[in-house]
Parts: C-alpha cells; sequence; structure tokens
C-alpha cells in the first residue's frame, strides 16, 4: 500500500465516510510553491496537478500575492488553474471561470464596513510617524491591504501596540498580520479589516458555494496562516513550514479546543514527504478518507 494508515494517519475519525467532495484551499509561498529551504520531492507537484483534476475537487489559492503575481506563479511553477483565488490576504476574493477573473463586490462590500469609511491613503498617513514602519511597494497593496515591512530585530511588540492605539484612535476595526519573508529576513505587516483574514475569507466562499467544514480542506505554513491553522475548517500545516508557526498553532489550536482540526504534515511515512504539495496532499489523506484511492493511484511506487 503505498500510503499507510499504519504510520499513524487515521483520517477525520468525526467523519469516517465523508463524501468525495472537496473544496481544497491552499497558500501558495512555501506550501505549495517550493521556494522555501527545504527540498520537494520531484513528483510532488505533478502528482498535485493530477489530484486537482478530479471533478470531485474544487481547488482555490488563498495567499497574500496579488492578481498578477499569482498568474505568475502559476506560470513559473506549472501549478494547476484554480477555480477561485483569495488574494491580497483575504481582502480580494475572485472568480476565475472567465477571463478577465471576476471580483466577488459582495466579499468588498462585506470587509470594507470595519474601516468605517477610512481610505488606504488616510490610514497610511496616520501610521507614517511610526518609523520602522516601511511602506512596501504599491504593488503590494490593495485597497483594504496596508501593507509594510518591518526589520526583524525592532521591538515588535512596541511597534504593534502603538499601531493598535492609532487605529483605535480612528475607530477602525482591524487585524494586524504578521508574518516572516524568510529568504529575504524580512518581516511583513499588514493591516486589514478585522473580516479580511484567510479564514474569513475561506469561510465566505464557503458559505458561496454551499460546502460544509467537513468538505474543506486549508493548507498553510506562515504566520499568516494561523487563524485558518487554528481555527474550526480542517487544516494542515505543512513539514517544511518553521519550527516557531508550528509551534504556535499547535498552541493555538489546544487553547481553541481545535487539535482535531489541526493536521501537522510529516515528512517520513508518505512516498512523497511533506513538504510543500506533498504535505497538502498529505493532509487530505489525513481528513478526506473518501478520496484515498485517487491518491494512491497517482503516488509514485514506494
Amino acid at each position: 500500500m503505498i500510503f499507510s494508515t499504519a504510520a499513524g494517519i487515521r483520517g477525520n475519525p468525526a467523519h469516517p465516510t465523508c463524501p468525495p467532495k472537496l473544496l481544497l484551499c491552499t497558500d501558495l509561498d512555501r506550501t505549495l510553491i517550493p521556494n522555501g529551504a527545504q527540498p520537494e520531492h520531484p513528483d510532488a507537484r505533478a502528482c498535485f496537478r493530477e489530484f486537482c483534476r478530479r471533478p470531485e475537487v474544487t481547488l482555490v489559492y488563498v495567499t497574500g500575492r496579488h492578481q498578477a503575481l499569482v498568474r505568475e506563479a502559476i506560470a513559473d511553477y506549472d501549478l494547476p488553474t484554480p477555480a477561485y483565488l483569495v488574494a491580497d490576504v483575504g481582502t480580494r476574493i475572485y472568480d476565475l471561470d472567465h477571463e478577465p477573473w471576476t471580483e466577488l463586490t459582495a466579499w468588498e462590500a462585506e470587509i470594507a464596513r470595519d474601516w468605517r469609511g477610512t481610505t488606504h491613503e488616510e490610514l497610511a498617513r496616520a501610521l507614517a510617524p511610526c518609523a520602522e514602519l516601511q511602506l512596501q511597494e504599491q504593488s503590494k497593496q490593495a485597497p483594504f491591504k496596508l501593507s509594510y515591512y518591518l526589520d526583524l530585530n525592532c521591538d515588535r511588540e512596541r511597534v504593534l501596540g502603538w499601531v493598535t492605539q492609532i487605529l483605535r484612535g480612528l475607530g477602525v476595526t482591524a487585524s494586524l498580520v504578521w508574518s516572516v519573508d524568510e529568504p529575504a529576513r524580512i518581516g511583513l505587516l499588514d493591516v486589514l479589516p478585522a473580516r479580511a483574514t484567510k479564514l474569513h475569507g475561506i469561510e465566505f466562499l464557503r458559505r458561496h458555494l454551499h460546502y460544509a467544514r467537513r468538505e474543506v480542506v486549508f493548507a498553510g505554513d506562515s504566520g499568516n496562516d494561523l487563524p485558518v491553522l487554528a481555527g474550526p475548517i480542517p487544516s494542515v500545516l505543512v513539514a517544511n513550514a518553521d519550527a516557531e508557526v508550528k509551534a504556535q498553532a499547535q498552541t493555538l489550536a489546544r487553547r481553541q479546543g481545535r487539535r482535531q482540526t489541526l493536521y501537522q504534515a510529516v515528512d517520513g511515512p508518505f512516498p512523497l514527504g511533506g513538504n510543500y504539495a506533498a504535505g497538502v496532499l498529505q493532509g487530505v489523506w489525513h481528513f478526506v478518507p473518501a478520496l484515498r484511492p485517487f491518491l494512491q493511484a497517482i503516488a509514485p511506487p514506494s
């Protein structure tokens, strides 16, 4: 047997006969895209592409990238084109059924309420006095995504506390999403509407498409994935994720009583390992027993 439950991968005990219908939501950088330090199995992405051709699978990319960078990633890394895209760290959702990709305006209207009419430019001016905050390039900004670089050696808690006070004074309800660009060794801070996290974006799309939570699997690797990884959606943390993120995800899931909905991929018992796309497929194996025959059929011999 190529994939073995003897390795301790038990599937979803709460839903052992889950129907073969899957909304597969995955982050891109260092989750599906092998642009981290760890190696990728040479067959991982090919197997992922084959699996996503199944009619039971609806693929969604959930990423901090904007639309142009997603198109670039699909071409550069030979990735399957998804059915939907949750982009700009959850602030935009696109239907990719036709060209050009169509933005779901209902989602923008929902998250806009959190900023109570305050514009991106007004928020940037209010936060300008903090020297540690360096605005990211214009291409990485969005109407409801204000993005900064932050030196990893700065007093992050002090900066985040100051930002929180400024936003509170403006009457803005926001979420501050911290992550690290490992290759560049720089911190990333996104100021978003409170409802514009990846978690809220996936939940909105799940309801929009009429999927139950047990029919969804999310895969991620970084700090801006933590709200999903520690939330109610079945989620997999790929094996190549940073040790700090792994610890944070496990701690948050335990505190919120979500240990059963978080699976940490391992780099051992599966023939493809647990890094990147292989980790995503390992998570599907864990949570969706009904789709295991398809995974067995496409995996290379062990």
